[in-house]
């Protein structure tokens, strides 16, 4: 016990009889066994409370890295879809214009006048009657 010798226990029991007497000496083995029986209990306690907290904090590491590969894959996720999106825009462009090239030899400048919106013609206001043409059914001959 604490590197000591059964010499050196004897020693120091010879010294507690001589100070304490033989009156307060059982009194005295009592106290000391309780005391050492109190610190055994409280660094047992000592040593389950930090083995709680070091799994408390190996807890909490698993689920900061659990956290961390969610946030990842919910990422991905995003990328995703936003490609798929784009993906989406860039094909329907695409399709436009495989409609729009007919495999015609037009050049670029008159394909574009024909995309361009026509002018829709003038036309004045007027309050008289127009004329209908006349048509090769009602001519009688």
């Amino acid at each position: 016990m604490f590197g000591m010798g059964f010499t050196e226990i004897l020693i120091i029991a010879v010294i507690a009889v001589l100070f304490l007497g033989p009156d307060k000496l059982p009194s005295a083995m009592i106290d000391i066994a309780k005391f050492f029986r109190q610190m055994k209990k409280t660094v047992g306690n000592v040593k389950d409370t930090l083995e709680e907290e070091m799994n408390v904090s190996e807890i909490k590491q698993e689920a900061l890295a659990y956290k961390k590969e969610l946030l990842d894959a919910s990422e991905q996720v995003s990328k995703a879809v936003d490609v798929k999106s784009q993906v989406g825009g860039h094909l329907s462009d695409l399709s436009a214009d495989i409609l729009d090239d007919d495999f015609d030899d037009e050049p670029q400048e008159q394909k574009k006048k024909k995309k361009e919106p026509k002018k829709a013609k003038e036309e004045k206001v007027t309050f008289k009657k127009k004329e209908k043409p006349v048509k090769e059914d009602d001519i009688d001959v």
